[in-house]
This record gives structure tokens, C-alpha cells and sequence, in this order.
């Protein structure tokens, strides 16, 4: 009999947890993970966060989804280290665990600003269900606010502000929001949809320090230039901090996240991870990339057992990642590898439609769409096509995408 071991409960070890029951029914299977509860949708808690959901639809599974499968959960269990020789997990109050098969799912940390005062009471990272609710209890008594990290977490700090009826400044390190996937024009749409709420940004800043009361309790921002900016809440979103302190000596390569090939192996014998912690060869792309979002992480967690179980590598991961937000009265949506591009096309249809796609050696890697979605499937497929189509991008800026208008593919 198998034992698998997953560490990690997000959505690619779950999915992993899943598919390794279909795949292997008569396998031991044991999930763990160090939070305190099992899978909910992390896309929704900045939903509770801005007071608009309930904490109920946001869990998944609970604990008896994973008994009537017999996978054997393991919460608040930390893993101190992998004997990677003895196939081994030590945890810290657990005991040891045996493997056969380990799969690493353990995502990241947000990663907390260098700078004085910067865990004072009052600011918040947002990861974790339990961050949502602490986030959700603190700003609806907060009045103002300030925001950091001017990338796809950092904005939803920016709509918990703004549905919180908080006054809130963001604070950018350049001159505009997500600047290595928009351009100015496109960006502006963003800025005027977080004014529109109550959120201000501010360009060429960021946090030097934080200021706190007697009490500990944050009351304020400097940036860099010596501006202040007075706040009772405060959000930081700069990036995530794998979670790989336990994998040290157990000879894992990494490269900003765990190594893995297109079948989410890793170089060590038996060891596969998935999910935000990856940095995977891509096989649109022709080398290695990562990506966070959830769609990704579910088809990593899903490929992996595939291949765990398999007597030989099965199935290659192939994914075009899509990340939505719906803060505003526009959508927004990014897909592929907006910042990876060396050429790019981009339109401006209406006050809050715009549409940008980035090119590399002529082909499509990724792109974004504000206000209208709808190119979102088309881009996607001559994506999956890997067709060089940057040569007729006025094909792909027609407000009502055509395939039939662009040129056939030449055959060699």
C-alpha cells in the first residue's frame, strides 16, 4: 500500500488529496497542514473581509469530507523538517511521519516591510481566513487607512477600505498601479475606480516607517519622502515568502519557490509540490514561470497525483491562469504572463474599457482585459495554439475579436 503524505491544505493539496483517492483507492493518504481549519475559497474571504459574505459559503470542505474519502487530515500540525533518505516528515508535536510519495503544497507567508514598526497593532497582511476576519473586525471601526503593495493583493485592501466607508491612501512605490503589466492609460482606469471609493493613490511613495501611540497601535505612515499620512488601519501586500524552512537540507533546488518540472516533479526522488510554491516549467512559455492563482493551483495539485501515482510521468501540466477582480463597477481580468512580454498592443475602447496583450517571439503569453472580458477565451485558445500572431495585433484589438480575420498559419 502507497502512503502518500501532502503538506498543505490550499487548493492544490486538496485537489491533490482528491485525485490521488480516484487514482489509488486502496493508498494511504494524510494531509496536513498548520492552519487551524480545513480548504475554504481564498478568493472569497476578501469578500467577508469587505463585509459582504458571511463566513459560511467560504468553507469547502470540512472535516468530514476528508473521513468519507479516508484521507486523514492533520490541522494545526507544523513540520519541522523532511528526511529526505528515510522518506521521512517530522512535525513538531505530531510525531514522524513515513512517505512513499510527498507532495509539497505549503504556498507562502505575506511578507512583512522591513521597516521600523512595521508589525505594530492595527496592520494587516491579508493570506488567511483568519486574516480576513481579524481585517474585517478592524476596519469596520477604522476611519482611515493606508495601503501598501501596488499588485493584485494589494488592491483588495483597497476595496476592503472602500466598502468599509474607509478614507484610505495607497501608497506606490512607481508612477502607477501593477506598472509591469499596464500601461499608464490603462492603469489610470484602476486609479479611477479606487478614487471612486474613497481611495486615493499616491505615486513615487511607499512606507519609510510606521508611526504607533503609546499603546502600540499604528496612527500613521512616512513615505520615503518624508510625507505623512495619518492612519488607525493599515494593509501591506509586497508579496509572499514561501514556505520552505523546513525543506533546509533536504536538497530541493529553488529558485524564488520549489523547482518542478512540466509533471510537478521535483530534482529529489518521490518529492512533487504544486500550488503558489512552484516555480514550473511551462510548456507554452518554454521555461520555467510561476503563478498564484487558484485555477493554476488546482490543475498543479490535480497533475501532481496524477503523475504520483503513474507508474511513469502520465500527464505534463498545461494551464492558461486566469486572475479576475471585481472590486469596481468595471471587471478586470489578467490572464497568461502579462509581464513576461518583449512586445505589446493595447486599445482604449471607453472611459473603462481597455484591452492590452503581450507577445513574446511573436506569440501571445498573456495579457489583461478591463470592462470587457469577453476576448478572454479567444486570447486563451491562440495562447494553447502557440500561434505567432503579433504581427496582426490590429486583428486582436477589434473590439469584437475575429478569428476568421487573421491570417492562416503559414505551415513549415
Amino acid at each position: 500500500m502507497t502512503q502518500y503524505v501532502i503538506i498543505g491544505d490550499g487548493i492544490s493539496g486538496s485537489s491533490a488529496a482528491e485525485t490521488l483517492r480516484e487514482e489509488d483507492p486502496d493508498a494511504k493518504i494524510t494531509v496536513i497542514t498548520d492552519e487551524g481549519e480545513p480548504l475554504y475559497n481564498r478568493i472569497l474571504i476578501k469578500e467577508h473581509a469587505k463585509g459582504k459574505l458571511p463566513e459560511a459559503p467560504i468553507s469547502i470542505h470540512e472535516e468530514e469530507w476528508y473521513e468519507e474519502r479516508d484521507i486523514e487530515l492533520s490541522l494545526d500540525t507544523h513540520v519541522t523538517s523532511v528526511d529526505t533518505d528515510a522518506n521521512v516528515i517530522h512535525t513538531h508535536d505530531s510525531g514522524d511521519i513515513s512517505y512513499d510519495k510527498l507532495l509539497v503544497a505549503t504556498g507562502g507567508t505575506p511578507t512583512q516591510l522591513p521597516v521600523d514598526n512595521s508589525d505594530a497593532d492595527g496592520i494587516h497582511h491579508f493570506w488567511t481566513f483568519q486574516d480576513a476576519r481579524g481585517i474585517k473586525e478592524h476596519a469596520e471601526r477604522s476611519d482611515r487607512g493606508v495601503i501598501v503593495g501596488a499588485g493584485l493583493l494589494g488592491i483588495d485592501f483597497a476595496a476592503v477600505c472602500g466598502a468599509q466607508g474607509i478614507d484610505a491612501d495607497y501608497l506606490m512605490r512607481g508612477d502607477r498601479w501593477w506598472r509591469y503589466a499596464l500601461s499608464a492609460e490603462g492603469a489610470e482606469i484602476m486609479h479611477e475606480g479606487m478614487r471612486d471609493v474613497g481611495v486615493e493613490p499616491v505615486f513615487d511613495s511607499g512606507v519609510d516607517r510606521f508611526e504607533t501611540d503609546d499603546d502600540g497601535q499604528v496612527v500613521g505612515a512616512v513615505d520615503p519622502n518624508g510625507e505623512h499620512y495619518e492612519c488607525d488601519f493599515a494593509g501591506v501586500a509586497i508579496g509572499l515568502t514561501f514556505n520552505t524552512e523546513f525543506l533546509r537540507g533536504a536538497g530541493l533546488e529553488q529558485n524564488n519557490g520549489i523547482v518542478v518540472d512540466e509533471y510537478m516533479r521535483t530534482n529529489v526522488d518521490d518529492i512533487y509540490a504544486a500550488g503558489d510554491i512552484t516555480r514550473f516549467h511551462d510548456v507554452l512559455l518554454g521555461e520555467h514561470a510561476q503563478n498564484g492563482s487558484w485555477g493554476s493551483a488546482k490543475e498543479q495539485g490535480r497533475v501532481a497525483a496524477v503523475n504520483m501515482a503513474a507508474a511513469d510521468e502520465a500527464e505534463a501540466f498545461e494551464w492558461v491562469s486566469s486572475y479576475s477582480i471585481t472590486h469596481f463597477d468595471f471587471p478586470f481580468l489578467s490572464f497568461g504572463h502579462p509581464t513576461l512580454g518583449d512586445e505589446h498592443a493595447e486599445a482604449k475602447y471607453s472611459d473603462t474599457e481597455w484591452r492590452r496583450v503581450a507577445f513574446k517571439d511573436g506569440k501571445i503569453v498573456g495579457g489583461v482585459l478591463i470592462g470587457d472580458l469577453s476576448p478572454q477565451s479567444t486570447f486563451k485558445q491562440l495562447m494553447r495554439e502557440q500561434r505567432e500572431v503579433a504581427d496582426q495585433a490590429d486583428v486582436l484589438l477589434e473590439k469584437q475579436v475575429d478569428l476568421d480575420n487573421l491570417a492562416p498559419e503559414q505551415q513549415s
